[in-house]
């Protein structure tokens, strides 16, 4: 296990707050899904991991130690079919589906508007926004039949601001993603079900480390300057951490977070301004 996983074991306290829900969250076997899921197995859920890796998969089962509260499901979220059979699968196996969290996004193919291709803009749009709706519309109905639901969607500070070249696609999805997530609030806010967006800033995951060279590359900087940035451009001088995203999502969850719906949570260090 990495000191990182040590550490937030070792601060994970039971609560108790979700004690007979079933969570699910999309790309969950590492980065800030992983310390999801290990917030909401903390907070006494039973929790689908998913991601496109068995090995990986199987690996987060066994460094969790959750027993039968936590169970593995494949789940590639750039196809329609393997996200709406995730939703599928969980009421199938625990028999309902009270927490689901869109957590996978990202982009490639950084350019400026004038060169951006086709390919990265299409497969920008069906990683984020398509994705987040296919998982949502499926969890729907299966939140509706028991009369309770969470909807977490994952977003970015990037969908508050426009303020870094090269990355108009991934831009122009986190802020689609924050319409979805008011639209979805709205409708069925009477019907016992919330649909929150958490907004983290720059989180160093494994993701940040393979998608972040490239987009430092496209604005002429090295990744270290580029994810320095972000640092510098926070009230705090940090980068955010998964702890830090996995608690606002344990909240949202929790019968506490009743209240809050249709919102966009900054976790960023104070980086944007609303």
């Amino acid at each position: 296990m990495s000191n990182q996983q040590d550490s937030r074991e070792n601060t994970m306290v039971a609560t108790g707050s979700l004690d007979g829900r079933v969570a699910v969250i999309t790309g969950s076997t590492r980065s800030i899904g992983r310390a999801i899921a290990e917030a909401f197995l903390a907070d006494g859920a039973t929790v689908v991991v998913s991601g496109r890796s068995e090995i990986k998969g199987k690996q987060a089962l066994e460094e969790m130690g959750a027993g039968d509260r936590a169970v593995f499901h494949p789940c590639d979220a750039n196809s329609q079919e393997d996200i709406e059979g995730l939703a599928d699968f969980a009421a199938e196996r625990f028999g309902r589906l009270d927490i689901w969290v869109n957590n996978v996004g990202g982009s490639s193919g950084f350019a400026p508007i004038h060169q951006l291709s086709d390919e990265a803009w299409h497969e920008a749009l069906n990683l984020n926004i398509n994705g987040y709706f296919y998982g949502t519309r499926r969890a729907l109905p299966k939140m509706l039949a028991g009369g309770w639901g969470r909807i977490i969607n994952i977003s970015s500070v990037e969908g508050k601001q426009a303020n870094k070249p090269a990355i108009s696609h991934y831009i122009t999805n986190k802020h689609a993603i924050h319409g979805l997530t008011k639209a979805t609030a709205f409708e069925y806010g009477t019907q016992g079900i919330t649909c929150n967006a958490i907004c983290p800033g720059a989180v160093d995951t494994d993701l940040m480390r393979a998608a972040g060279p490239a987009a430092a590359e496209a604005e002429g900087i090295s990744y270290e300057e580029w994810l320095g940035r972000f640092a510098e451009h926070a009230a705090t001088k940090t980068i955010t951490t998964v702890e830090q995203v996995a608690a606002v999502a344990s909240l949202l969850a929790s019968e506490a977070g009743a209240g809050i719906t249709g919102t966009l949570i900054s976790v960023d260090g104070g980086t944007a301004q609303w």
